[in-house]
Order: C-alpha cells, then structure tokens, then sequence
C-alpha cells in the first residue's frame, strides 16, 4: 500500500493533508498544500477551516489559490489557536466549526471569495443525530447522515464539514467527498 500510495505522490496525484493529529508526530511544521478546486467555484480545502479573521489576517485574498498560496507564506496563521478552538482568531488546524467558522463568515457583510471543504469539528453529533450549533447555522446546513457530510450555505458559497470519525476507533460507515470534474489549481513554479 505503501509503494502504491508513494507512485501517486510522485506523480501528484495524491495530495497528503496533515492536521493537528498528523503534524505532532512529524519533524517541524508541514507546509500548507493547496487542495483540489471544483470548476467554476473555487474550493480552499484545510484540516479545520479558514476562518473570517485569518482569511483577514492573511490580506483577503479573493480566490481560495491565493489563500493556499498566503497560507504557505505565513505557517505561522496556520497553527494559531486562539484563546480555543472555538476563537475565531484560531488558525486552519485548530478553528471549530459554528462558533469560530462559520458565525463569523455568516455576518461578514462583504463578499464569501470561495467555498470550503474542512474536518477537525462538525456542528452536529452523529451518533445521535442532535446539533452543536445555532440556529442560523442550522437553517443553512444539510446533513447526510449516512456519509457523515455536513454543507452550510455561507454567503452564496458552500463549507462542507467531512467527519469520519476518525477518532480513537473510527465510524462504522462514512463515505469520502467526491468532487466529480474537479481539478487541481497550482500556482506556477518561481
């Protein structure tokens, strides 16, 4: 599994993304990769989320390239925590969906540059299908509850939550996002 995992990195058809869990076991700090983008809307896949006040922090940029691009420029946004998880100062390993996510980019007044795809947090529980988050949160979101998928409608844009419930002992059954014709934006080599 090993040999056929690494012929796909080389070929760059296998994107690693590592979170909170995954970096404590490596040497340093992991770069930012930049994630695959749907066609026609732009998608900024991260571990936890962008939230309004990084995306701030980071000069606003307005495609979910630039802002993979401003992240690997600026690790230092990617591991803040904030006072917790659930600031919406902390970084895209740590911000917990609802109150640090997407509260913040409900009431943001100006333009949602691009949708997102995240983990870490999800604003229901799946094993007894009840909410953790508000109700405005809620009137947006759709659940499926068999794939363990949560999208909330933000701005005119889409932040999926994908929760496999990795945890100590995973979930019995959850199913992968799949982007159908999705491609994958790169910046251009310097």
């Amino acid at each position: 599994m090993l040999d056929i995992v690494a012929t796909l990195l080389d070929a760059r058809r296998w994107i690693q993304l590592a979170g909170n869990h995954e970096t404590q076991y490596l040497p340093g700090r992991a770069v930012f990769w930049r994630e695959p983008l749907a066609e026609g809307d732009e998608l900024l896949v991260t571990h936890a989320g962008l939230t309004l006040a990084c995306w701030q922090r980071l000069g606003e940029p307005m495609s979910a390239t630039e802002a993979a691009e401003s992240l690997n420029e600026r690790p230092e946004l990617i591991w803040e925590i904030g006072e917790h998880g659930r600031d919406g100062s902390a970084g895209p390993l740590w911000a917990e969906s609802g109150a640090a996510l997407h509260e913040p980019w409900m009431g943001h007044r100006g333009v949602v540059p691009f949708g997102q795809i995240h983990g870490h947090s999800t604003v229901v529980r799946f094993a007894d299908r009840t909410w953790r988050c508000t109700g405005r949160i809620r009137q947006r979101a759709a659940v499926d509850w068999y794939a363990r998928h949560v999208h909330v409608r933000v701005g005119g844009r889409v932040f999926t939550g994908i929760d496999p419930g990795h945890g100590r002992t995973g979930a019995a059954d959850w199913r992968p996002l799949v982007l159908d014709d999705a491609s994958v934006m790169a910046p251009s080599p310097r």
